[in-house]
């Protein structure tokens, strides 16, 4: 390949921007990269519309400050500006600050407990916000979408291999390798090294097969689809493997560090490649979409480096690493940089990873792997003006709502976005039902409520226990006489249940009284004092009360709000019987990590452990836990 004088020259102009056009900068020493095993005409399926001049990004010197780090610091700066202006008295404006804290924390696309400074900032949180403040942070105030929970997310398959003690390879597999080198087409370089042979063997072992078979069974489903855009995008097919490495295809896969989707793309990253990210939707969970944006930042990343291995190792640890890996070395090979650990730990077995992936993906047989890939799934699209939960749409259309799920992976939750001409994914044959039963169910109760069609001999209460509503309700909402018998088949609109009162543990503030508390969770005094035994007009700040929420609709309870100031009632529901457990603190666990396991608040935690009033939470505490 006689482009490497280009090439270099363009890296070499990168490394000195990231050095700060230091003219003391050392000079890189140029080394080829590695070379193909056969000459590139032997094996390339299409000549690649590559640019013979390739351009130097301004990626490469973006701001290298880990974004876990930069949202760690934001939420810090709210919860501290929250904490002063509480302490001034500033009651509202402090509420304003801890309730930006929250969303920040749920825009970001990191769970509280992926960093432990950020699950200890929502411990502290937990103090000044109470649970229904919290989820009205996290779904923008409307208690119909506060009781929609996130889709649960599968571990990335990078993050259990990358960083595995692997010992030297069989050497046997490395006659095997050669051989398929020379019998199967590949479009990139494909070497057979000992980095490369460690992996090889490895995926020879019991785990090693259930991890490839896995991707290979998966990969099933999108294989067609990848390599068309590859194509499209004028990117060899080879870099397939690059997302099975990543993910083994599954789009709701996320990785430790926030990645997600099959090409497991930061959240930074999936912005600056189109890929919106809001409260309803992630479109880096979106396959063909996350397909489209990896072949492009493939692409711009093989424009600064001029070689497919530098480029991938740009993928996995960003530009800026690889970039200052060829400057302190003065090397631009990748193997290079890994005998000389110049590269991250993971960055420096990830091509090993991809290389050995495609070997036996591309003859699975020679390498003892039996498995049936998965068959895509035809779909048609359905374009949908309104909000729609998923389980109507699997009522109306017949299509299991896992399904549904399946073929609509960037849904975070169980209701599509409220946002116009939203395309949904239905199975082929599913439209027409789902666009005529649709029909009878009024468009504002896509939201709540659902669809039944009658079983043989099934009767209306029996229909009313299942659902939790009223055998009167159903018959409101379809119109139906009084004891009416319905025939098999019968599809009847089922009303959303009456929302259940929720117990809140709120802690007084400077400025509450009992009458602003009363008036902000629509309740009374009368019941704030019958709740909390309190006999006068009259809280201490810091005190805990017990409300009971939730008795009203989003909708009656803004429609009570506007009528005359007055304050509905909240329906009385007696505190369930309760067993008490221990939990032994772990290293590395909070408040946070430990609420999310039992299905609690950090608020009940700190209620039922007075002792965690005096000091923070340490290993080897003993918590008592009300179940």
């Amino acid at each position: 390949m006689k482009r490497k004088a280009a090439i270099w020259a363009i890296l070499a102009a990168g490394v000195i921007a990231v050095a700060g056009c230091n003219e003391s900068a050392k000079v890189v020493r140029v080394r080829p990269p590695a070379e193909a095993p056969m000459a590139a005409s032997a094996y390339a399926d299409v000549t690649l519309p590559l640019p013979a001049n390739p351009s130097y990004e301004a990626p490469i010197s973006a701001d290298p400050t880990p974004p876990i780090d930069i949202l760690v610091a934001q939420v810090q700066a709210a919860y501290d500006a929250g904490v002063q202006q509480e302490n001034a008295g500033n009651n509202d404006q402090a509420q304003t600050d801890f309730d930006h804290a929250v969303k920040l924390i749920v825009k970001s696309g990191f769970q509280a407990d992926d960093d432990p400074r950020l699950s200890k900032l929502f411990d502290e949180l937990g103090k000044e916000v109470s649970p229904d403040e919290i989820n009205a942070a996290v779904s923008g105030g409307d208690e119909e979408q506060a009781q929609t929970q996130a889709a649960p997310a599968q571990p990335a398959p990078i993050d259990e291999i990358d960083n595995l003690s692997l010992p030297a390879g069989d050497p046997r597999l490395a006659m095997k390798a050669e051989s398929e080198l020379i019998s199967v087409r590949h479009d990139l370089p494909l070497t057979v090294n000992d980095s490369v042979l460690r992996y090889l063997s490895f995926f020879t072992t019991p785990r090693g097969h259930a991890i490839v078979e896995h991707g290979i069974e998966r990969g099933g489903r999108y294989d067609a689809m990848i390599r068309a855009v590859l194509k499209q995008e004028g990117l060899p097919q080879d870099l397939i493997y690059l997302a099975q490495a990543e993910s083994a295809f599954q789009p709701d896969a996320v990785s430790r560090a926030g990645a997600r989707g099959i090409w497991q793309f930061m959240p930074f990253d999936g912005e600056k490649y189109d890929l919106d990210r809001t409260y309803w939707t992630d479109e880096r969970s979106d396959p063909e979409k996350a397909t489209h944006a990896a072949a492009q930042y493939l692409r711009n990343l093989y424009g600064m480096f001029g070689d497919w291995y530098l480029a991938m190792a740009a993928y996995n640890s960003g530009p800026l690493t690889v970039a200052r890996a060829i400057e302190r070395t003065g090397y631009a090979d990748y193997w290079q940089l890994q005998k000389m650990r110049a590269l991250p730990v993971e960055t420096q077995n990830y091509v090993p990873i991809i290389i050995a992936l495609a070997l036996v993906s591309k003859d699975p047989s020679l390498y003892g792997v039996q498995v049936d890939p998965e068959k895509p799934v035809p779909t048609v699209q359905v374009n949908l003006d309104h909000q729609i939960s998923l389980n109507l749409v699997a009522d109306a259309s017949g299509v299991d709502v896992d399904d549904l799920r399946s073929l609509n992976p960037e849904l975070l939750r169980g209701l599509t976005p409220n946002e116009p001409d939203f395309v949904l994914n239905l199975p082929e044959g599913a439209k027409k039902t789902f666009e005529e039963n649709i029909q009878q169910v009024p468009e504002d109760k896509w939201t709540s409520w659902r669809l039944h069609a009658a079983a043989d001999g099934e009767t209306l209460p029996e229909i009313a226990r299942r659902y939790r509503v009223t055998v009167a309700a159903l018959e409101e909402a379809n119109h139906l006489e009084p004891h009416a018998a319905v025939p098999a088949g019968f599809l009847l609109n089922v009303p959303a249940p009456p929302p259940a009162a929720r117990l809140i543990h709120y802690r007084v503030r400077r400025g509450d009284t009992l009458e602003g508390i009363a008036d902000r969770f629509d309740v009374t005094v009368e019941e704030l004092r019958r709740w909390n035994h309190i006999y006068g007009n009259h809280v201490r700040r810091g005190v805990r009360l017990r409300i009971y929420a939730g008795s009203l609709t989003a909708d009656e309870y803004r429609e009570k709000k506007s009528a005359r100031g007055e304050s509905p009632r909240a329906h009385y529901v007696p505190a369930k019987s309760s067993e008490t457990v221990s939990h032994q603190v772990r290293p590395g666990e909070t408040l946070y990590s430990i609420a999310r396991q039992y299905q609690t608040t950090v608020s009940e935690l700190r209620e039922w452990n007075p002792f965690l009033a005096s000091r923070e939470l340490q290993a080897g505490d003993v918590l008592s836990i009300e179940r």
